[in-house]
């Protein structure tokens, strides 16, 4: 597969000092520099996708007229969260 470069990105030297001072054991800046990139781009796209999710489902409710008031999804998840922290604690014991 063909690559391409990403242009390159001027900053001042004592940034480049600080990103050098947290680069792992062997690892380069153009290493660096990529998984960076490639973990922002990542993340746009599941931001995107999380915002479609979210419009369709606002779509669909004020289609059908089905919603669910804010109280009773905190409350569902509230209570998921309690069973995870309830598991892990039996977990460490």
């Amino acid at each position: 597969m063909k690559t391409a470069t990403i242009p390159s990105v001027r900053v001042e030297e004592d940034f480049r000092a600080e990103v050098e001072a947290v680069l792992a054991d062997g690892e380069t800046l153009s290493e660096f520099v990529e998984a960076a990139v490639r973990a922002g781009v990542e993340r746009r796209r599941l931001q995107s996708e999380f915002i479609a999710r979210g419009l369709r489902s606002r779509d669909d409710a004020r289609r059908t007229g089905a919603y669910v008031e804010a109280d009773v999804v905190v409350a569902k998840l509230q209570r998921k969260l309690d069973t995870a922290r309830q598991s892990v604690a039996k977990k460490r014991k």
